[in-house]
């Protein structure tokens, strides 16, 4: 039985990379295959953790989560206390469940990163808001690929990337993939949800496209703000309705930008609603009262979000760019991001023909099938047992 420590401070982060670290866990768990995994967290969560697992609480000032907002960053006593305790475990393996939370490990262990996306180094502009900022994340970046035995990513995708931008041989890339909790389903039509719309200011008919997601420069939220005058002209009942945190407590956000061009650019203030952050039940809700979920970001690594939107029956109209059109293939139509008039026509394309929004429909259900957090789990296991095995070869005289 080998014994995978796992860095859990990402556990409680609302982004992509904090899901994915807590179902690939929840997966990992509930398989009986020979591993024993013991969690490392900086504050344990409020929530009840998936039996079977060990935990390891490491007393910190503050959190990641804290220490990460805006322009902070990790203190050097919180990487040193982080990193003492996952070497003193001896772990035979470690994970990284997102390169955004690693922190180096002053031990020959053994380390598996995993990379959600290069974003960084393709729009390090559009990321960190001062050289500083990207100093650190390059430091962060080098030591983790010097550290790391082997690189897991959730898609071919980013495997390419890794490849081609950080020149990661390839044999030491393990592609697992992701998948949407059990709670987004199909739960009716956007008929049946008159009272979510007016949750959220939407009148009762309407077309309904939501964005999920951050609300940063790289998504393009801003990108597709400037296209839908142009929408609204032809469908004059079109609504969006943005879902994501409006706090400015998370990564350097273009939230005021944002809310500022919706101001100024009527009708766009009675057509565009910021929802906030929301919980799975109310997204999924949101989800089943829609039409379309828009996807605009200049680059995903993955997507999640429209794995998400997928499983509650949900056609997804998004960026031609990154793993967007690897994830949904015929669940959905494509758009140059940086092209609003492209983006405008993709919508309109859409919303005025009634057996592609059916066909379109059909194919999410059945594209969503291959994406599976058990699938992920599995595939997460052989990459551990490959780490471990790549050391113990090099040990061999």
């Amino acid at each position: 039985m080998l014994h995978i420590g796992v860095d859990a401070t990402s556990w409680a982060n609302d982004r992509g990379f904090g899901r994915f670290t807590r179902q690939i866990l929840k997966a990992l768990a509930a398989r009986d295959t020979g591993f024993r995994y013991t969690l490392l967290f900086d504050r344990m969560p409020n929530e009840a953790l998936p039996t079977g697992i060990d935990v390891i609480t490491v007393a910190t000032k503050r959190t990641l989560a804290e220490s990460t907002t805006g322009t902070t960053s990790r203190s050097l006593g919180y990487l040193w206390k982080i990193g003492e305790a996952a070497r003193k475990a001896k772990f035979d393996v470690f994970f990284f469940p997102s390169m955004y939370s690693y922190f180096p490990i002053l031990g020959r262990v053994p380390c598996v990163v995993c990379y959600h996306d290069t974003l960084g180094n393709r729009f390090p502009e559009l990321l960190f808001p001062s050289k500083l900022n990207r100093r650190l994340s390059e430091i962060k970046l080098a030591l983790a690929l010097f550290q790391a035995t082997r690189v897991m990513t959730v898609s071919q995708t980013t495997a390419h990337d890794l490849r081609k931008i950080l020149h990661i041989r390839s044999e030491r890339i393990d592609v697992v993939t992701e998948g949407p909790d059990q709670v987004f389903r199909r739960t009716g039509g956007p008929a049946d949800f008159p009272g979510v719309r007016a949750r959220y200011g939407i009148p009762p008919v309407a077309d309904v496209l939501v964005y999920v997601g951050g609300l940063n420069r790289h998504k393009n939220v801003l990108g597709l703000l400037s296209a839908m005058p142009e929408v609204i002209a032809k469908r004059s009942d079109v609504h969006l309705a943005i879902v994501g945190d409006t706090s400015g407590k998370g990564f350097w956000d273009n939230v005021s930008e944002l809310k500022r061009f919706v101001q100024t650019h009527p009708p766009l203030d009675r057509h565009v609603h910021f929802t906030g952050y929301l919980g799975d039940p109310d997204l999924v809700e949101l989800l089943n009262a829609a039409d379309a979920l828009v996807f605009p970001s200049l680059w995903e690594g993955f997507g999640l979000p429209a794995v998400e939107a997928m499983s509650c029956g949900l056609p997804v109209l998004a960026s031609r760019r990154g793993s967007l059109p690897e994830v949904i293939g015929d669940a959905g139509l494509f758009f140059e991001p940086d092209n609003t008039s492209e983006i405008a026509g993709c919508i309109l394309q859409f919303l005025q023909d009634p057996g592609l929004k059916l066909r379109l429909k059909e194919a999410a259900l059945m594209r969503v099938r291959s994406f599976t957090w058990d699938r992920g789990a599995e595939l997460a296991e052989v990459s551990f047992r490959r780490c471990y095995e790549d050391v113990a070869a090099r040990r061999l005289p």
